[in-house]
């Protein structure tokens, strides 16, 4: 890779995909004010995150997928800008670290308000088409919930990480989206139901996860096939083959033998009660039978 670029040079486009280069990108690269479209795929580059690249304001497009780039993409005290990026590739590197928040409140032209469909095209890429793909690397923690500010986000890839925690529910505000892969993680917890209002959404993977609840079935996400939530051992419902249990009834106020055996010495109390009674009561019917008095019997039930 060229290892010096001018100053006040009016490069909009650099397309290195698919060669054989190593090193690192150069610092120069930065002199290049007007660069809209990165594209280093499929390389043998070996270095850390170029974060001098957010210095670059017209950069909307950043490919660096399938080289051997590593370590973590920010660093504490450094600020993570890329305001007017549309597209980002790091996928298939060796890039570790959690997602601060901080990443996705930058990225203000995700946020943006576009026509759905509108097409200007540079070197063949929909630069309207908003997709964030960081995966096949090692990146870990919780997925942040301020990613669901990325409203016209149509691609969001973070399969095959260590990412934790539960689906965040902002998710939900994707409207846009129509490619969910979170597969190959340890996500846990339920699916949000906030997800099926997805209504654009066309391909959902959630696999091999460690998934736990009922499978929503409202609107787009009851359409899709099983083999998108295969290998999560908690998930139930269609349309997988495993039934959800239902929940057990909650129990009486007493316990099953203790309340047998209130029942049984009550039963037992008045059944006693009960042989007394008729015991005198036959003694009295039968002195009265047998002395032949017809009105002492009237007059003993009345």
């Amino acid at each position: 890779m060229p290892r010096i670029f001018g100053d006040r040079n009016q490069l909009e486009t650099l397309d290195l995909n698919y060669n054989n280069l190593n090193g690192k990108i150069p610092k120069s690269l930065t002199n290049c004010k007007e660069l809209q479209i990165l594209n280093l795929g499929h390389n043998q580059m070996t270095d850390t995150f170029p974060i001098m690249l957010q210095s670059l304001p017209k950069l909307r497009i950043l490919i660096l997928s399938s080289n051997k780039f590593y370590g973590p993409i920010w660093h504490p005290h450094s600020f993570f800008g890329f305001a007017n990026l549309h597209i980002i590739d790091l996928s298939f590197n060796d890039f570790t670290g959690s997602l601060p928040s901080d990443y996705f409140q930058n990225w203000t032209s995700m946020k943006a308000s576009y026509n759905k469909g509108q097409e200007i095209f540079y070197v063949r890429i929909l630069i309207f088409f908003i997709s964030i793909d960081f995966s096949n690397n090692k990146f870990y923690g919780e997925i942040p919930s301020l990613m669901g500010d990325s409203r016209d986000l149509i691609v969001l890839n973070l399969s095959s990480n260590n990412f934790a925690g539960r689906i965040p529910s902002s998710l939900g505000n994707l409207i846009e989206l129509e490619s969910l892969d979170l597969s190959y993680n340890e996500l846990s917890g339920g699916i949000p139901q906030q997800l099926t209002g997805l209504t654009f959404l066309g391909y959902l993977n959630l696999s091999n996860n460690q998934l736990t609840a009922l499978i929503p079935q409202a609107k787009q996400i009851g359409t899709f096939s099983k083999s998108s939530f295969d290998g999560n051992w908690g998930l139930c419902g269609p349309p997988l083959s495993k039934n959800c249990e239902r929940s057990p009834l909650p129990p009486s106020h007493y316990s099953e033998e203790s309340g047998d055996s209130g029942l049984s010495g009550f039963c037992w109390k008045a059944v006693a009660i009960g042989y007394g009674c008729g015991f005198v009561i036959g003694l009295m019917l039968g002195h009265i039978i047998t002395s032949r008095s017809p009105y002492l019997v009237l007059r003993f039930f009345v």
